[in-house]
């Protein structure tokens, strides 16, 4: 049996060749496998295991027994001197990339996996730290232990690493200075679950999807307030739709004297659940603003008169039936009574009305002009394309996040404007720029880039717009409108068992990122910018920031790093420092 460790960005590809190298690989060198991390914080690498025949492999302690009959199981232990927590430890699963290519990247909840001949099973080992745990070197062990049948257990193999924890601490995720904004799709989680639109049970799958988010430092609650804001992606163009229509999350209806009635207690709710995993900076709504209209194929405008797509539905009950709003002044009176609601419940200072890249200016000003007439205090941020946006201004937008491409394309002008920037400046990826991204097929070093690039660029934070965007088998298939979304654009995590997502390692990745940059902000409040930029120019390898702007066609490698010690160096330079301290 072959037993080998790798960093924990490592991404195994099942390729025709992919045997030969890992046995080539192996065993290789036999000093311990160094990680490191700080308290309230973590440290993470994979165990690659494999034989010459198929088995049976285990992460837990259970009895097990094959249900074809006699296979030898292989149990895996992990384990380390002096400290008293268990490591998380997850079989990582595949998925196809959009060439077929099974690439490493669920963390499955399942205990065993039934394991091909000749063939590479990753594992997950990740060591938790929190803020009472002594700072210092762990010495570890991984081993793998064999049997058959009725077999006692033999060693079969085994691997060391060492572990050092820092004395930094790490802030709560909630406190974390690093700005990121995943936007919620909250009715394809539903889909995903069979659950009614916010229900008991909708909410309840809701409540462990921002559990997930909070740990990665969310500062932002997605609500949606119209019909579908995004039209469905326009699916209804792919050769295999999927459903990605989102709902609003408002309830509303008309009487037979013809008042109209708003529902906003599920609003209510999801807010909620929100804060009490520490998501409370922001309250972004989406449906009101720069609404995605194919007119030709049904999807326009409904309202006469009004300058945008918005779509609110409600319940007629002098007809029995269900109608959509189609006047101006019932649809101000909707945006009205949201604006009320925000300012009575004491939340108007949180909420953004969002905006997912308007392409004209001028129409997209009368929207916002209409909009900020008929509710004042509402305040904006806009997904953008083109630093114009901001340099002629929006009268009302505090927020704004341009593509990584124009960030660095267009990067002093965009820094000349920071000062009448009111709220945040973060950057967004989305289907564009090729790299770097989150992709499936992006080098997983890239996830972790994100927030290096955030520290490198001055900007607050970073935005994505893809948490659960599934397609309808995302289990099955994640790749899905392959000539424009490449698979892994639509998500980073998995719906999975017992209402709770599957963790991605790119989700993992991206964590690592984040809390890097966290560690950067301690490091230069404590006096240590030096080392920070020390570590950032080993990471980054470009002379001007114009040389990464993706039209001009250079090498990603010749811009940055994808090298997990260059990263590694801003833990390990202070895992030397102690001493001193």
């Amino acid at each position: 049996m072959y037993i080998g460790l790798k960093n924990m960005f490592y991404k195994e590809t099942r390729t025709w060749k992919g045997w030969i190298h890992y046995t080539q690989h192996a065993s290789d060198g036999s000093a311990p496998h160094e990680i490191a991390s700080c308290r309230r914080d973590s440290a993470a690498f994979q165990v690659l295991v494999a034989d010459d025949q198929p088995f049976l492999l285990t992460t837990r302690p259970d009895a097990l027994f094959w249900k074809g009959g006699a296979l030898r199981i292989a149990r895996i232990e992990v384990t380390a001197e002096g400290v008293h927590v268990q490591p998380e430890i997850k079989l990582i699963g595949f998925i196809e990339d959009d060439d077929g290519t099974p690439k490493a990247d669920l963390l499955l909840e399942d205990a065993h996996i039934h394991v091909q001949a000749r063939q590479v099973q990753p594992v997950w080992v990740e060591w938790h730290a929190d803020e009472k745990m002594k700072p210092g070197t762990y010495e570890g062990k991984v081993r793998i232990y064999t049997h058959t049948l009725f077999e006692d257990e033999q060693l079969a193999g085994e691997c060391d690493f060492r572990w050092t924890v820092l004395p930094d601490t790490l802030p709560e995720p909630h406190d974390y200075r690093f700005y990121l904004d995943l936007w919620q799709h909250s009715s394809n989680i539903a889909r995903k679950y069979h659950t009614g639109y916010w229900t008991e049970e909708h909410f309840s799958v809701l409540d462990a999807y921002l559990e997930s988010m909070a740990q990665l430092g969310q500062k932002a609650l997605t609500v949606i307030v119209s019909e579908i804001p995004w039209s469905g992606q326009f699916s209804h163009n792919d050769r295999e739709p999927s459903d990605l229509f989102e709902y609003s999350i408002v309830g509303v209806s008309r009487s037979a004297d013809g008042a109209f009635h708003y529902d906003f207690s599920s609003l209510d709710r999801y807010i909620a659940l929100g804060e009490k995993h520490g998501i409370r900076e922001e309250i972004e709504v989406f449906g009101l603003l720069n609404i995605w209209q194919e007119a030709e194929s049904g999807y326009g405008a409904i309202v006469e008169g009004a300058p945008d797509g918005v779509r609110v539905r409600y319940y007629d009950e002098a007809s029995g039936t269900y109608r959509f709003i189609r006047e101006d002044q019932d649809l101000k009176a909707y945006v009205q009574a949201l604006e009320q609601h925000f300012v009575t419940t004491g939340r108007i200072d949180r909420v953004r009305i969002l905006a997912d890249e308007p392409a004209e200016y001028d129409l997209f000003n009368r929207r916002l002009t209409w909009l900020r007439s008929a509710a004042p205090s509402f305040r904006y941020k806009v997904a953008i394309n083109h630093v114009e946006f901001v340099e002629k201004g929006l009268e009302g937008v505090s927020d704004y996040v341009p593509l990584f491409n124009c960030v660095v394309k267009e990067h002093q002008r965009l820094m000349d404007q920071r000062p009448s920037i009111e709220g945040k400046l973060l950057y967004y990826v989305c289907c564009n720029p090729a790299r770097p991204n989150t992709f499936l097929a992006s080098p997983p070093l890239e996830s972790r880039l994100i927030a290096w690039f955030a520290e490198r660029l001055g900007t607050d934070g970073f935005l994505r717009w893809n948490y659960t965007v599934w397609p309808d088998k995302p289990l099955e298939r994640i790749a899905y409108r392959s000539e424009i979304w490449k698979a892994g654009d639509t998500n980073f995590v998995y719906p999975g068992p017992l209402g709770k997502p599957l963790l991605s390692l790119r989700y993992k990745w991206l964590q690592r990122g984040i809390r890097d940059y966290e560690l950067m902000q301690i490091m230069k409040a404590e006096g240590k910018s030096t080392q920070v930029q020390a570590a950032l120019d080993r990471v980054f390898r470009y002379g001007d920031i114009l040389e990464c702007d993706p039209e001009r066609g250079a090498a990603p490698e010749a811009m940055y790093s994808l090298k997990a010690e260059d990263y590694d160096s801003l833990l390990f330079q202070l895992a030397s420092a102690p001493a001193q301290a």
